[in-house]
């Protein structure tokens, strides 16, 4: 496999998830192999059917998601996507577009499917910041330990 054919790999996965939805979670046995392992800040699962459980409950109350890379790394084996991901959702923030920069770490089995899959991105960015008193907690605790660095 060429350098071209890897980061074919990590193109053709942002443009899946740049058009996953709701309607078509069924796709996700395109990418993923069915004993994938997908861990997030959140979540840690083990097998396609998690995972499209995961998505399901996921996208049922998303309005929109969109993601653009910031850089990508990959060989034949493993590969790893930094992104901007943008989206509505109407349980945080007011359903307000909201950006969280992020990273994923992927690995593919001898098929090409993605056998590992592990999201970095800061839960306080996604989601604690913009629950009302939540997000002004963790903004004065922010502040504080700027202070004190």
């Amino acid at each position: 496999m060429n350098e071209h054919q890897t980061a074919e790999r990590l193109d053709n996965f942002l443009s899946f998830y740049n058009n996953l939805s709701q309607n078509n979670l069924n796709s996700l046995a395109e990418l993923y192999a069915g004993n994938v392992e997908f861990i997030d800040p959140v979540h840690h699962m083990l097998g396609l059917e998690q995972l499209q459980q995961y998505f399901s409950h996921a996208y049922a109350r998303l309005s929109s998601c969109h993601f653009i890379a910031t850089s990508k790394i990959a060989n034949e084996s493993q590969g790893c996507l930094s992104w901007v991901m943008t989206f509505t959702h109407d349980a945080i923030g007011n359903g307000k577009a909201i950006s969280v920069h992020g990273c994923s770490v992927l690995h593919w089995n001898s098929e090409g499917k993605i056998a590992y899959h592990r999201d970095y991105y800061d839960l306080n960015e996604m989601v604690l910041e913009h629950i009302p008193l939540l997000g002004w907690v963790t903004k004065k605790i922010k502040q504080k330990m700027a202070k004190e660095a």
